[in-house]
């Protein structure tokens, strides 16, 4: 199947169709570069890419709608003599994109990082949030601005577009978050309560070599290790690097990741040393209020984009419900670097993901009739059957199919006589180093969970019977799970699998829960959602009653499957990813028993297409 075919049925104008037929009437040329200095007298550091005409002949508007990137990584790097690196190497997908198409780009080291001053006193500080409106009001205050703004970015790129939006500042019109975290805590540190220490450890130490300018510390990282790199840019006046030698040195004082998160054991809980501080400060949900209900928001992620950020682009079109808003869910891990389907024609991801945003801007800055509008506002792809769907609504789903655990550990159509699996948990068991979790610490993989198969084998397994039909869903699959401990808090870890027909098993999505956040609460309005939903707060922490029997609603992470006629479903329960999480207890792995049978037997539960 080509790639027009997969887009067929999905849209009306393609995204490449799109790009195909939008002229590019500009040129990129070489930035500018400057300090701008926020209100606390804090000296930023932007570049400024403006279009040019392509022939000396053309007219250039005098004035440009503004794109802007604020990112902690870099807006430039120096380039060492006679190296022929891009120094703008993390920006060149935005600066190669929408400069052509006439948009200026304004790419800013955000406080504490690159060549900007300061001290990074958290992880998405509200000063940067702060700082990204000054940065908007300096913007709109230039000769070549039309007054209109919009902001876009991968990762921590993403949610400093919602920061810049949730200022309310009256410029910013429209905002494509990419692959960005609604909520810090539960979409990316904490995912069902369960710490990543894994993914704490390597972004403290990337940040580190970032921040303090060490390139030994960088040299595992893909993105930043190319032998041309010498650090930030100065900016234009810095002609000697002086004022960079400052910039970093205030850097030294920056907040460490490890220190830093380990603080948040319980969400939106302050911290001891500060009443106003919690992780809701640097999450921007917490922060959505300000959104205007006239700024239009894109949402992208990918099924395998970390832990949660695809629950944070569903809950961020889920809240802003008033608004302009496009959700978008393809088969990509974190930043669409790889398509994660093993049935893929590439490793690289060859969906024009940029494709899609320039025709979101040019609807909602330019004004221009896209045919946007017209398009069903969410889009998704299907995996194994490697097609997009169109949905007017999430969840697109509108029925459910359950299978019940049953006696030799199966799974079901129909509940059978009650019992109970017992399991004790193994401590030293992981999933490797090609999984979801990967990218959104720096690590560059290309090929995902290629070496599940075998892996579940000392799990507590369930298993279908071969599929008569294929099995189709999208969303969140819900396992309830009736559940007895020996301990008083573990970690769950629920694994979802596609056993084909020649027996191997492929990975589909899993869940986690520490059982000391397993009570269920209405989600709030700043953060909606379409699966059950824990507050993680201490007040509805308690440990679990030991050997007593809870049924628990556990959500997997959301993915579109179909499962093939010849399949069979499995789904394996453990209790630790030593590779990526803590223990819990430490040093006291515990016994579980699964209940299965009767009323309140354990099940899982598909939306169905």
């Amino acid at each position: 199947m080509s790639l027009q075919d997969e887009y067929a049925s999905a849209w009306a104008v393609t995204p490449t169709d799109y790009l195909a037929r939008t002229p590019q009437a500009f040129r990129v040329t070489q930035p500018r570069s400057c300090y701008v200095t926020m209100p606390d007298g804090c000296r930023i550091a932007v570049d400024l890419y403006l279009p040019q005409p392509t022939s000396p002949a053309a007219d250039t508007p005098g004035r440009f709608p503004a794109i802007t990137i604020f990112t902690p990584y870099f807006r430039r790097f120096k380039i060492r003599a006679g190296g022929t690196a891009d120094g703008a190497a993390n920006v060149a997908l935005y600066r190669d994109l929408f400069v052509p198409h006439g948009y200026a780009l304004v790419v800013i080291d955000v406080r504490g990082t690159g060549a900007s001053f300061g001290t990074r006193d958290s992880f998405r500080s509200p000063n940067e949030r702060r700082d990204s409106r000054s940065i908007a009001d300096w913007i709109v205050g230039q000769p070549w601005s039309n007054g209109i703004i919009g902001a876009t970015g991968i990762s921590y790129l993403g949610a400093a577009s919602d920061f810049l939006a949730s200022t309310g500042h009256p410029a910013v019109k429209a905002i494509a978050p990419l692959f960005g975290v609604w909520d810090t805590y539960a979409d990316n540190y904490y995912p069902g309560g369960v710490h990543l220490k894994a993914l704490t450890k390597l972004y403290d130490a990337m940040m580190i070599g970032l921040d303090h300018d060490r390139r030994d510390v960088l040299k595992p990282f893909a993105y930043y290790n190319n032998p041309d790199f010498e650090g930030p840019q100065p900016v234009d006046e810095d002609a000697d690097g002086t004022l960079l030698v400052d910039a970093i040195t205030e850097h030294l004082g920056n907040f460490r990741q490890t220190d830093f998160m380990a603080e948040f054991k319980f969400r939106e809980e302050p911290l001891a040393y500060d009443a106003g501080f919690s992780s809701a400060s640097f999450s921007p949900y917490s922060y959505s209020d300000g959104i205007a209900s006239d700024v239009a928001v894109l949402s992208v992620s990918g099924w395998y984009d970390g832990a949660g950020y695809a629950n944070g682009a569903i809950s961020r079109f889920l809240t802003l419900e008033d608004n302009p808003r496009h959700l978008l869910l393809g088969p990509w891990d974190h930043g669409a670097r790889s398509d994660i389907s093993p049935w893929r024609r590439n490793a690289a991801a060859d969906f024009p993901v940029l494709g899609e945003v320039l025709r979101f801007f040019d609807t909602y800055l330019k004004g221009i009739d896209t045919g946007l509008t017209q398009e069903k506002p969410v889009h998704y792809f299907c995996i194994h059957a490697q097609e997009w769907r169109a949905s007017e609504v999430w969840p697109p789903a509108g029925s459910e199919t359950t299978f019940f655990f049953g006696t030799g550990h199966s799974l079901g159509a129909s509940a059978q006589d009650s019992g109970c699996d017992e399991y004790k948990v193994d401590f030293a068991i992981g999933t490797g180093g090609h999984t979801r979790y990967e990218r959104i610490a720096g690590v560059a993989i290309t090929d995902y969970y290629q070496d599940w198969d075998g892996r579940s084998d000392k799990m507590l397994r369930y298993t279908s019977q071969p599929l008569e039909q294929p099995l189709e869903f999208a969303g969140h699959v819900l396992c309830d799970l009736t559940l007895s401990t020996s301990e008083p808090d573990a970690h769950l870890f629920l694994y979802l699998a596609e056993v084909e027909a020649d027996g191997r098993e492929r990975y589909v999505t899993e869940g986690l829960l520490r059982l000391l956040h397993r009570k269920l609460s209405p989600a709030p309005s700043r953060y909606r959602t379409s699966w059950p939903f824990r507050s993680f707060a201490r007040a509805d922490a308690s440990p679990m009653p030991v050997d007593g029997t809870e049924t628990l609603r556990i959500p997997l992470l959301p993915i579109s499957w179909r499962f093939a006629s010849g399949s069979r479903i499995r789904l394996s329960i453990s209790g630790a990813d030593a590779d990526h999480c803590s223990q819990m207890p430490h040093g006291r792995p515990p016994r579980l028993q699964v209940h299965i049978g009767g009323e309140r037997g354990s099940r899982l539960i598909f939306p169905v297409r």
